[in-house]
């Protein structure tokens, strides 16, 4: 049996063609409705919001609600080293940058109980940009890059032990930059 195993991955700027399978980019691009009495563009409907467990015993699990929160998160430096995945099998996870100077990291895979590392993907994401997570999506926890960042989370949660799941990786992975990503 040939098992291989990543050692090495190139991070590349954030699109959502390329992000599709794994959740939303968040950005205003395209054509805005007209709002606020011509003041501001609005741009609409850019990710859903999905809670598996919002009915009290949902599939046999506590009922979830929306949490608001913030994240506060220290910037770290390629090469980055990737030691875990998690995921939110029962909602979607959005994050947006409050103060981002130019960039942050985006870690995704796909799976079942574990991630298909096959499908392992990793991202630039602008400063302009947020991102969010289709439930169950395996993912790093967020990673400031450039300085420390405020970031706005919305997630629906119980309290349990579902909320969140930790994949620890059997060996790290090495992150860096692609010649691409030039954010």
């Amino acid at each position: 049996i040939f098992v291989l195993f990543l050692t090495d991955m190139l991070a590349v700027p954030l699109k959502q063609s390329l992000y599709a399978a794994y959740g939303d980019v968040i950005e205003a691009a395209g054509e805005a409705d007209d709002a606020n009495q011509g003041t501001a563009g609005r741009y609409n409907r850019l990710t859903p919001l999905v809670n598996l467990r919002s009915a009290p015993a949902a599939a046999g699990h506590p009922a979830a609600s929306p949490n608001v929160c913030v994240f506060r998160s220290l910037p770290r430096a390629f090469p980055f080293e990737c030691k875990l995945l998690e995921r939110h099998l029962f909602s979607t996870q959005m994050f947006i940058p409050m103060n981002a100077d130019r960039r942050y990291l985006v870690i995704v895979a796909l799976g079942g109980e574990k991630p298909d590392m096959s499908t392992l993907r990793c991202f630039i994401a602008a400063k302009n940009q947020g991102i969010s997570y289709h439930p169950g999506v395996w993912h790093h926890p967020i990673i400031a890059l450039d300085n420390t960042t405020d970031f706005t989370c919305v997630v629906n949660e119980n309290g349990s032990d579902d909320d969140c799941h930790i994949y620890p990786l059997p060996s790290p992975l090495k992150i860096n930059p692609s010649p691409a990503s030039k954010l």
